[in-house]
């Protein structure tokens, strides 16, 4: 009796493997990663698949040396990113979700022993009855496949939400590295502006003890020095906090190279606004709403479908003891949708579908927005950048040369030569604060756009 028993209950083990087999080993189809074209050139990190391999994963930061271009700077970057790593392994788990959604229930084994350790017949076990049930949840409705369906628009919301990250970051490190050119010329250009000014005190002394100069201008140019020393230091503390933010974006704490390099000069007008427009659905901020419309309404479905109660199918062997004889039972369970048919899950779903559609209004009016912003700001800087470099800078220069010179013939007075000088200065800082402006009004244009300004 035992024995057949014990066949049963295999048999019914190897029905349910069986059945559930395909579905234990399945794993989610491949899909390609929604990407951009900005930045697609560059790889960014990919955590392995096995999540043994993910425990005993050791990544290493390369911290680069020497001079270090834009290119690299993003290559090391969008490689070595925590916060970019971080939504990688959000990626992978939602593939592990999805995974895991896919999995049947399991099934259920229940023993149970009746009718023993009574009186008279039923004293000990001699009139006892052992059952052996094994039961299995059948979802009715379609539930299960439509839940797969809600799970797996999830995961491309998080594909989109990484691509978004993925921009961020791009964008991030852009600007991170035209911060490093931007201090690196404001640097120089106090070293120059120390320089002159140490000059023009050699000269104003060489005046001053000759009887051509008040020592008045003696003091004021003593004055200049110290002042420009401390332009020096300050833009020097303004260099290494933009050296350490660059280096912060390829995920290490110090920086090691020397020094950045990049052509400033190469300014383009900036396209028609209308054209920068047609581009903003590359945006992943705007596409990442289209799947969350599709999950809602994915949402809306599976909420309907669980008005429908679940099936519970039993069975197995029941021996009775005092016969030595085998009997099959057999059980079906399903609730009754008397009070609770989801009503509230229902609505919900519908509800949260009006949401997602103002949320997608919303997304759509700020980047149009922040564009326009952006848009403004490029060009003026665009036109600031132009004119300083044809006429500004040229200007200041040759009136600061000449009125230079002219103080030495004594023609005009040390004040003048300071004022020139200041403007001649003033007018170079504003010019590199001008392109440092147009790169990071056109980086946060591409970011918009999700690819490069088209000329």
């Amino acid at each position: 009796m035992f024995v057949r028993m014990r066949i049963f209950v295999f048999c019914v083990f190897v029905a349910f493997g069986i059945s559930g087999i395909g579905f234990c080993f399945q794993s989610p189809e491949p899909s390609s990663r929604p990407q951009t074209a900005l930045g697609s050139q560059y790889q960014t990190f990919q955590p392995p698949g096995s999540a043994s391999d993910a425990q005993d994963l050791e990544t290493t930061q390369d911290n680069p040396t020497g001079v270090v271009t834009l290119n690299q700077s993003l290559s090391l970057g969008l490689m070595q990113n925590p916060e970019l790593a971080s939504f990688s392994w959000e990626v992978r788990a939602a593939q592990a979700r999805l995974i895991q959604e896919r999995l049947l229930p399991n099934p259920e084994i229940e023993a149970s022993v009746e009718n023993f350790g009574g009186d008279n017949d039923l004293e000990g076990f001699d009139g006892a009855e052992t059952t052996l049930q094994i039961s299995q949840l059948i979802e009715l409705g379609g539930k299960r496949a439509k839940r797969n369906q809600v799970v797996a628009l999830e995961k491309e919301i998080a594909d989109w939400e990484y691509e978004s990250k993925r921009l961020d970051v791009f964008a991030d490190i852009s600007k991170s590295f035209w911060g490093v050119v931007a201090a690196q010329e404001q640097y120089a250009i106090a070293g120059e502006i120390s320089a002159v000014a140490d000059n023009a005190y050699s000269l104003v002394s060489e005046r001053v003890k000759s009887g051509k100069s008040a020592p008045l201008e003696e003091i004021q140019s003593r004055v200049t020095v110290a002042t420009t020393r401390i332009e020096i230091e300050q833009a020097k503390r303004a260099l290494d906090a933009a050296r350490k933010k660059l280096a912060a974006a390829w995920g290490c704490a110090q920086p090691v190279f020397e020094k950045v390099t990049a052509d400033i000069t190469s300014l383009s007008p900036p396209p028609p606004l209308e054209n920068l427009e047609g581009c903003l659905s590359k945006n992943p901020d705007l596409n990442r709403w289209d799947t969350e419309m599709e999950r809602s309404r994915a949402q809306i479905i599976l909420e309907d479908a669980n008005r429908f109660p679940d099936l519970t199918v039993g069975a197995g062997p029941r021996y009775y003891n005092e016969t030595d004889d085998t009997a099959f039972v057999m059980n079906v369970s399903l609730p009754i949708p008397v009070f609770n048919r989801n009503q509230g899950g229902m609505q919900e779903s519908r509800f949260h579908l009006s949401k997602v559609r103002e949320n997608r209004k919303a997304a759509i009016l700020q980047a149009q927005n922040d564009l326009e912003q952006a848009y403004q700001e490029l060009t003026s800087a665009f036109l600031t950048a132009d004119s300083l470099m044809k006429i500004a800078v040229p200007a200041s220069e040759t009136a600061y040369t000449a009125a230079l010179e002219g103080y030495r013939e004594g023609k005009i007075s040390y004040l003048a030569v300071l004022e020139t000088q200041r403007t001649f200065f003033e007018v170079k800082h504003q010019y590199i604060s001008a392109i440092v402006d147009y790169h990071k009004s056109k980086t946060d244009i591409e970011r918009l756009i999700g690819q490069e300004i088209p000329n």
